[in-house]
């Protein structure tokens, strides 16, 4: 991943465990990488919380209501995405798919679908949700299982907020290469560290979401790393509704609350300087498979 990397911010875990982990810049890639990244045996437990909210379905709590609310209108923006640059195919690869609200919606509308998801309560909400109807959606563990049970390639590969936190990016990135069929499309959405509200909230940025988010990309990072791997990227797309919700959680993490309104005129900044700069607080990245 490159050698040269310098210190860019430390910043706090506010969702588990209170430990601080430095961002380090590699200017080669124009990314941030976490540091120290746990071990892969020790990963698991920075994700139970019941504030991590993508394995869950609670309403419980205002923000969760948001978070639901919101996912709701963007799977159907998702899907139209993908049905705007692929009328044919239908088999799709949704990797890190949660509790499997954008698979079932996906298989409602006609598309072959096969997930993966690491977590076991989100992967046993996503069945219980996608499984009631005849055909069966096999959710593996992950990449590596579907590798070995499955010798099926995808027309769309689909990693909504997943990019982020898988260790062994070249790795992970080689195995999508290889199960995508040829001239299939790579559809990648990742936090913008370039963003206006990431500058503003600086350590306090939800989207830094240290240790679970191991990588923080931009647009050259994502365009450099896949050539690598023959994926060109063709179109970005901006997620809008991600500065509000991620201005939200900022504020409370930088001052105990969630200040909605002063919240709401970040996100609502950072769309707007975002139109000229074309940094929005997320990116929806479209890759082709060249060869």
């Amino acid at each position: 991943m490159g050698n040269k990397k310098i210190k860019y911010l430390t910043c706090t875990d506010h969702t588990v465990s209170n430990e601080k982990f430095d961002l380090l810049m590699n200017k080669d890639l124009d990314m941030l990488i976490t540091s120290p990244q746990p071990k892969a045996k020790d990963m698991g437990r920075y994700y139970e919380s019941e504030d991590y909210i993508s394995h869950t379905d609670s309403k419980s709590s205002v923000f969760d209501k948001v978070y639901q609310l919101v996912k709701s209108y963007t799977i159907k923006q998702k899907l139209q995405l993908i049905n705007s640059f692929l009328s044919k195919e239908k088999t799709i690869l949704d990797i890190g798919c949660g509790t499997g609200d954008f698979v079932s919606f996906c298989k409602h509308n006609g598309w072959n679908l096969t997930g993966v998801e690491p977590n076991k309560q989100a992967r046993n909400l996503a069945s219980v949700k996608i499984n009631s109807e005849a055909n069966k959606t096999v959710i593996f563990e992950s990449i590596e299982s579907l590798i070995k049970n499955n010798s099926e390639k995808y027309d769309v590969i689909t990693m909504w907020h997943v990019l982020e936190h898988v260790p062994n990016l070249e790795e992970y990135i080689s195995y999508l290469k290889q199960l995508l069929k040829p001239n299939g499309t790579l559809v990648i959405a990742v936090p913008n560290y370039k963003s206006y509200d990431a500058n503003h909230y600086g350590k306090f940025w939800a989207a830094f979401d240290v240790p679970r988010h191991l990588w923080h990309f931009s647009k050259s990072s994502i365009q450099k790393i896949f050539l690598k791997f023959d994926l060109e990227l063709i179109r970005t797309v901006p997620m809008k509704f991600d500065s509000y919700y991620v201005s939200l959680l900022s504020e409370k993490y930088k001052s105990g609350s969630s200040n909605p309104f002063k919240a709401f005129y970040i996100g609502f900044v950072s769309n707007l300087k975002a139109k000229s700069s074309k940094e929005y607080s997320s990116l929806i990245y479209i890759l082709k498979n060249a060869k």
